[in-house]
């Protein structure tokens, strides 16, 4: 099961003061939609989703068809075959929208302590 680029997405409170922070770490804008209410950065490997008013709650973000550097991969797993094996593995996958424009979609599922994972594909 190839899941794709890994991040995290974070709730966020306030998109300026989260983008200042994590630029002290070390971190750069991939993507800086501020005036959206959201960006990416990225140090290293690490990719981190800054978030302010989209969601409540933290969430682990796959993106099949995608590494690191948000740049697409030959080789990977459709979020559709993503969704069967999930559902044969015996998980309960909420929030499936399969048939987006272009092959892209996503869904949802909890882990064993609630935690939103999402897998959202773009391609």
């Amino acid at each position: 099961m190839n899941l794709g680029a890994f991040s995290v997405s974070l709730a966020v409170k306030d998109i300026a003061a989260s983008l200042a922070f994590y630029k002290k770490l070390g971190f750069e804008p991939m993507v800086d939609h501020r005036e959206q209410g959201w960006a990416i950065v990225k140090n290293g490997e690490h990719v981190i989703g800054l978030f302010q008013g989209m969601f409540d709650e933290n969430i682990l973000t796959f993106n099949p068809g995608w590494d690191q550097s948000g740049q697409e991969t030959e080789d990977f797993t459709d979020i559709r075959e993503l969704h069967r094996q999930l559902e044969d593995a015996g998980l309960e996958v909420s929030n499936a929208n399969l048939d987006g424009p272009d092959s892209r979609g996503s869904l949802t599922l909890r882990d064993p302590d609630r935690n939103v994972i999402l897998l959202d594909q773009h391609r």
